[in-house]
């Protein structure tokens, strides 16, 4: 590995994936570019005596497994941390909530050239356009120690937020937070549609399928496929005709009118796709609607496209299965979502690791054999003695790399992952599982007999 230090090599040799999400943090958001871009863009928070990256660097390591709370974080650098733990949370808490969106679309944006370098982008799933998969995330209610919770035993919702996944990098490139963990999705959308740009295509489910919200999207020219909400007004035109069938169902198809509230009318595509199988909620139906033209797709496309939703929001179940995602300590809503961005910013790392695994062993391998847990969990049991046993300073070779030698420093990492030791064991089909027998009068039972029982 002639372009890092010695110090490196073992790292290299045993954990070739943690070097390399550590190497892409640092190449993205080292210490003084972080500063910096914090400087720039914050209004409400002065840094002092705390950077932002030192904040950030806590919460990173909580996120990740590295240490199991803020607290635990900040005792472990206490020596190096200039302030109290009530200087850090407050400084938490204080982030504002378009602050912590903002973090993500910069680190999105570091790590989109690096993906598109290593080849890491997947085909687009319409050929010249840009799609966007809108999803909302309620962060999970946390624990009462704030003081205005302790006499309530409902549970306390920190905050919620819509956040926007690229289906070509795999990554989640932008957020639409919310402190308000109350709050209707739909309320979220007004600056989404200001973020809509020509030549997007926006696809959601049907809580996102609301008259001014897609006739925003088409006066922008931009395209939309969403899923039919029951209360969607329209009016047909004609009758829906059979068009096509999938490997999971039949496809029918209708042109609707729409109109708004102002009176304004367009005409959209109204695609029926019959389900051989109900889906896991019990529908045999899907209705989707969209302004995309029969030429760009047609509506079996439309239908398999929607389909293929389900596998690519994988993302967001890996987000909160193999990360610290929802740190339920932080009561606090901006605190709270400070925290869940964080988390975005760690997966979009994992996604520069995951194209440079792509390059080297395709990305249909990755896909179909790595898991994204057993990848979280080597990362997480790694990383502390791999920071004690390379000094921080070593680690500004991979920020001061040009991005052709760091692409190529990736690869070469890459190449020696042994992808076994990270390899999905998907379960077979859930088995019935017998009825359970409980006699009041014999509470507990030895297992050993009952084994020795099955023997006989």
């Amino acid at each position: 590995m002639p372009m890092l230090n010695s110090v490196f090599e073992r790292f290299v040799e045993v954990s070739p994936i943690t070097v390399m999400v550590g190497g892409t943090g640092v190449r993205m958001l080292h210490p003084e570019q972080l500063d910096a871009w914090f400087e720039e863009t914050t209004h409400g928070q002065y840094t002092r005596e705390l950077l932002f990256s030192t904040v950030f660097g806590l919460m990173s390591q909580v996120v990740c497994g590295v240490r199991r709370s803020v607290s635990a974080a900040y005792q472990a650098m206490v020596e190096e941390i200039p302030t109290s733990i009530t200087s850090v949370y407050n400084k938490i808490q204080g982030v504002e909530a378009e602050t912590s969106a903002g973090l993500v679309r910069f680190a999105a944006g570091e790590a989109r050239s690096i993906i598109e370098e290593l080849g890491g982008t997947r085909a687009p799933l319409l050929p010249g356009m840009r799609m966007k998969i809108l999803d909302g995330n309620c962060i999970e209610a946390s624990e009462h120690r704030i003081k205005e919770l302790r006499t309530t035993a409902a549970g306390a919702l920190p905050g919620k937020s819509l956040v926007v996944l690229d289906p070509a990098l795999r990554l989640p490139i932008d957020v639409f937070p919310c402190e308000d963990g109350h709050a209707q999705e739909r309320s979220l959308l007004g600056p989404v549609l200001e973020s809509v740009a020509p030549g997007d295509c926006w696809m959601g489910d049907r809580n996102f399928c609301i008259v001014h919200f897609m006739h925003g999207i088409d006066e922008k020219g931009a395209a939309f496929i969403m899923r039919k909400h029951g209360n969607f007004p329209y009016r047909p035109l004609g009758e829906m005709k059979r068009v096509g069938q999938t490997e999971t169902g039949t496809v029918y198809e209708q042109y609707i009118e729409v109109t708004d509230k102002s009176g304004a009318t367009k005409r959209y595509r109204l695609i029926k796709l019959l389900l051989s199988e109900p889906t896991r909620d019990g529908d045999l139906e899907i209705h989707i609607v969209t302004n995309v033209g029969k030429r760009k797709a047609s509506g079996t496309k439309i239908a398999k496209l929607y389909r293929q939703r389900w596998k690519i929001e994988t993302a967001f179940q890996e987000l909160s299965e193999h990360l610290n995602s929802e740190i339920n300590t932080l009561g606090y809503p901006k605190a709270a979502l400070f925290g869940f961005c964080v988390a975005l910013v760690v997966y979009i790392m994992h996604g520069v690791m995951k194209a440079a695994l792509s390059s080297v062993h395709g990305s249909e391998t990755i896909d179909r054999e790595v898991s994204g847990y057993y990848v979280a969990a080597e990362i997480a049991a790694t990383y502390r003695g791999m920071m004690i046993a390379i000094p921080l300073e070593e680690w500004a070779v991979f920020r001061d790399m040009t991005r052709s030698k760091f692409v190529k420093t990736m690869i070469r990492l890459a190449k020696n992952v042994n992808l076994r030791q990270f390899q999905k064991h998907p379960r077979g089909p859930k088995k019935k599982q017998p009825k359970r027998k409980f006699d009041p009068k014999h509470p507990h039972v030895s297992t050993a007999k009952l084994l020795a029982g099955r023997k006989r």
